[in-house]
């Protein structure tokens, strides 16, 4: 039973890190004068969801891996956006 519940609770650790991302990456200002401040959290955030993401992906049912899967490939657009906009 503890096994089942570890499972989710890695699987929605990711699932709320991956919303946390994507929750302040849509919230940042490009134009507001904190915007770099901004972006670093942000950056941090997506640091996390990576590691979250992956360390659920370790005991996840094949539901959960698909989700998860979903999520990294979220983050990983916002990544590639934020990375297009440095220059």
């Amino acid at each position: 039973m503890q096994d089942k519940q570890d499972k989710r609770r890695t699987f929605q650790e990711a699932q709320q890190s991956h919303q946390q991302v994507t929750d302040m990456y849509s919230a940042i200002e490009k134009t507001a004068p904190n915007y770099g401040t901004e972006l670093k959290h942000v950056k941090q955030e997506v640091n996390e969801a990576f590691q979250q993401i992956q360390s659920a992906l370790v005991t996840a049912s094949e539901h959960q891996r698909e989700q998860l899967k979903q999520f990294e490939q979220d983050i990983q657009a916002i990544v590639n956006e934020v990375n297009s906009d440095d220059y």
